[in-house]
């Protein structure tokens, strides 16, 4: 197994991006297309939501499913959360998630932090009324990816619109 320098690495990582990804451009294009008008990355808002309709008091996050461990569960649960259930936002068998094979505990300890903090911004933000959407990448990349995108726009336009009985939904 190859292993790259620390130079190599630190180049390799500065190059993910955090906002304004293909992915997250595509999705709020489709949006914008549908006539929703929204606010990208606010700050003021825990976790700094990729998507925010301020009209529907509602958020969406673009979650990479590398990043967020979709598909992994870990031994315990890692947030109590009256408002949230762990299963709800993690479930089981994303084809875009494998555990690293090296530095193992490192991952772990990562993917864990990186649950808990998403648990809990996203329990913040139910708490202070707003409905939140997670959109995971597994759901928008793959053959066709177009229509998988509009597929996805159609389903926040129906759930903006018709679901304030539903605070959270996955995408």
């Amino acid at each position: 197994m190859a292993r790259l320098t620390e130079e190599q690495r630190h180049k390799n990582m500065s190059r993910i991006r955090s906002t304004g990804g293909k992915l997250e451009v595509a999705l709020r294009s489709a949006l914008f297309r549908f006539g929703f008008r929204f606010r990208k990355n606010d700050r003021r808002l825990r976790g700094s939501p990729d998507i925010v309709f301020p009209h529907y008091r509602a958020v969406v996050f673009i979650n990479g499913c590398f990043w967020h461990a979709h598909g992994w569960m870990s031994g315990s649960s890692l947030v109590q959360s009256p408002v949230l259930e762990e299963s709800a936002l993690y479930s089981l068998g994303c084809a875009k998630f494998r555990m690293p094979a090296t530095n193992r505990e490192f991952w772990e300890a990562k993917f864990a932090r990186n649950r808990a903090r998403d648990l809990g911004d996203i329990a913040e933000l139910l708490s202070q009324g707003w409905r939140v959407g997670i959109v995971w990448e597994c759901s928008i990349l793959g053959k066709k990816r177009k229509e998988k995108i509009r597929g996805v726009a159609e389903s926040i336009s129906a759930w903006l619109e018709e679901g304030f009985s539903e605070p959270f939904r996955t995408f």
